[in-house]
């Protein structure tokens, strides 16, 4: 018996399957399972034209055996068989497709589903193996033959012996060393536990005798081992069933027990599509956020099948970053799949699925936003931040898409809303869409700035994501409608007249405010009256980009430059300060510097802004509190 040389290609791309390309060993289960269906589906195909095979459908299946004793685990199928030649073309050459060969036009239009590249996905047993022997007898020949390999150095073909029409694969497990331990490929428990994970939606079953203990007959503490047959994966995935046939309960408790969660999910997407990709798709907005989500450990993306076998655990590329949260499956006949299954060919089908799923996510947020509100902020209590951080990052790249989803505290609702319900309530005439921020709305809402505004009567929306303000500025407008921070130095709601008046006083005190600027030593831009201010005596109003808390949230990142907001003190002029100012700064300059660095700390404070010299502020009120 000679032995066949595999070409050296072959010997090069087998070491490098074993050794590289197929990180995770478990997945080589899963690869003989789909070639014993891919055998499986090419006789029933033939058996819709062929009166002579006796077999239904219901008659193919999988089986697996484990010899504990010779170490060995069989994957056999009564399928089509294969013949010497076959054996030598599809097992003797690596990447040799016995699928592709197979699948004809014919096939495609019947709609009979083969998946699998034989060869390739054959060759992952030596990942586990240090022998593979290969029975095979064809339908409708009447020799069989046995491939045996024990790596790259080749295989050998002979004729044996073989009952019945069909393949089994008997894989020689390897025996443990220090660096992997190989027995668990020969545990029941583990074997059943990856055939669930991977192959659980196979559409024949896949069967092995299990032993389980049983009470003796006739006795009370007696127990026996029995062994039975079972069918240890489900077939039928519930996202092709039709959904009228599954309840709410069948699609929440899939869902908690696929996805580990405790509790069921706040809603639930099931869809089914044809055209330019065919696939069905099974998804979920959890009913909270996972407790790693915000960080960079959390991972992203759906389980994706061809034909109900798993091809990757979390496809990242079918979700887009601002819909991490979304749990669910994906399964597609249309996929390109290279050597292991594992690495998904970037074409253009992946893509139009990921588009597709991601507009169907939209409009199922679009539409609960619009007729159950409650559950929608439920959702955006959860995911909000998400959908900031989509309109935000990537220079607003998707700001468009993700607009009407945001919602924000309005200062005349008491509750969020939408960027739409503001611009339905504007007063006549405004032409901004006015907003404040701050660490909480209780703090936003006792900021000066804020209180003259909601007394004139004017909507503010309160942002209180430290992402908020980005988000604004990347969105630039809404509907035409510029974003305008009540606390910038341009905010101003006076008449004309006022205006006038405000500039001719705070000329005649050009010098007096020059001073407090120069006694502040460069922390402010200017200072200036203001009538922003209804009963409070300071506040601090920005120039420029970046606002207070902005340069806040920017400076608490670790990153060694840091930024500051060029901000200017604003004096009430109708408050009793304003008078005492211009009286110190006539009589008293060494008290006119206290009263200085004392309100700007007042005004740092209301912003909530730290004051790096607290001691030294705290000395100077005790000071003017004895006088």
């Amino acid at each position: 018996m000679k032995k066949k040389e595999f070409k050296a290609e072959s010997k090069k791309l087998l070491d490098l399957m074993v050794n590289s390309i197929y990180t995770n060993k478990e997945i080589f289960l899963r690869e003989l399972i789909s070639n014993a269906s891919d055998a499986l589906d090419k006789l029933y195909y033939q058996s819709l034209t062929d009166t002579k095979i006796d077999r239904k459908k219901e008659d193919f299946a999988i089986w697996l055996e484990i010899d504990d004793k010779n170490r060995t685990l069989t994957v056999s199928d009564n399928g089509i068989g294969m013949t010497e030649e076959e054996l030598e073309n599809n097992l003797g050459t690596i990447a040799k497709s016995g699928s592709f060969d197979f699948k004809t036009e014919k096939e495609k239009k019947e709609e009979i589903d083969i998946i699998g590249q034989f060869g390739v996905g054959f060759y992952s047993a030596f990942m586990v193996s240090d022998k593979v022997e290969v029975i095979s007898k064809a339908y409708g020949q009447t020799k069989a033959y046995k491939w045996v390999s024990e790596g790259a150095d080749g295989y050998t073909i002979t004729p044996c012996e073989k009952k019945d029409f069909g393949t089994d694969i008997i894989l020689h497990i390897k025996k443990d060393d220090e660096d992997e331990s190989y027995k668990e490929y020969l545990d029941s428990y583990k074997i059943q536990r990856m055939v669930k994970k991977y192959s659980d939606y196979i559409k024949y079953p896949i069967k092995m005798n299990v032993e389980h203990e049983h009470l003796k007959e006739g006795t009370k503490e007696e127990y026996e081992t029995v062994t039975e047959t079972e069918s240890l994966n489900s077939m039928v995935p519930i996202w092709k069933k039709n959904k009228k046939e599954v309840t709410e309960e069948a699609y929440d408790d899939f869902y908690k027990s696929k996805f580990f969660d405790y509790e069921k999910p706040l809603k639930t997407i099931s869809t089914y599509v044809e055209g330019m990709s065919t696939y069905h798709a099974l998804l979920y907005i959890p009913s909270h956020a996972p407790y790693d989500f915000y960080s960079k450990e959390y991972e992203k993306g759906l389980e994706l099948y061809s034909n109900g076998v798993l091809i990757m655990e979390k496809c990242s590329d079918l979700l887009p970053d601002y819909f991490a949260f979304v749990k669910g499956i994906v399964d597609s006949s249309d996929l390109s799949l290279n050597i292991s299954r594992e690495m998904l060919q970037k074409d253009r089908q992946l893509k139009n699925i990921a588009k597709n799923i991601e507009k169907k996510i939209k409009n199922e947020l679009e539409n609960m936003l619009e007729k159950d509100r409650e559950k929608y902020e439920e959702f955006f209590k959860n995911f909000g931040m998400s959908l900031k951080f989509g309109a935000y990052n990537d220079f607003g790249l998707h700001k468009d898409e993700l607009k009407d989803l945001l919602l924000f505290y309005s200062s005349k609702e008491k509750k969020l809303v939408t960027f739409k319900e503001y611009l339905s309530r504007m007063k006549e005439g405004q032409e901004n869409i006015y907003y404040a921020s701050g660490e909480s709305i209780d703090k936003i809402d006792l900021l000066p700035q804020v209180e003259n505004v909601k007394d004139k009567d004017y909507e503010v929306l309160y942002l209180t994501d430290y992402v908020d303000e980005f988000v604004l500025q990347v969105l630039m407008d809404y509907d035409g409608k510029k974003f305008l921070n009540v606390c910038d130095k341009d905010f101003d709601l006076d008449t004309k007249e006022e205006k006038e008046e405000l500039e001719k006083t705070n000329k005649k005190y050009k010098d007096m405010f020059t001073l407090m600027k120069e006694d502040l030593k460069g922390e402010v831009e200017d200072v200036r009256f203001t009538h922003r201010l209804k009963n409070h005596p300071v506040c601090l109003t920005t120039e420029g980009e970046i606002s207070n808390q902005m340069a806040k949230v920017m400076n608490a990142m670790p990153i060694d430059q840091k930024v500051s907001s060029k901000k200017i003190m604003e004096i009430n002029e109708k408050h009793p300060i304003g008078e005492k100012l211009k009286t110190l700064y006539k009589k008293d300059k060494v008290a006119f510097k206290q009263y200085t660095e004392v309100l700007y700390a007042q005004a740092r404070l209301i912003e909530g802004l730290s004051i790096e010299n607290p001691t030294e502020i705290s000395n100077i009120i005790c000071d003017l509190l004895a006088k």
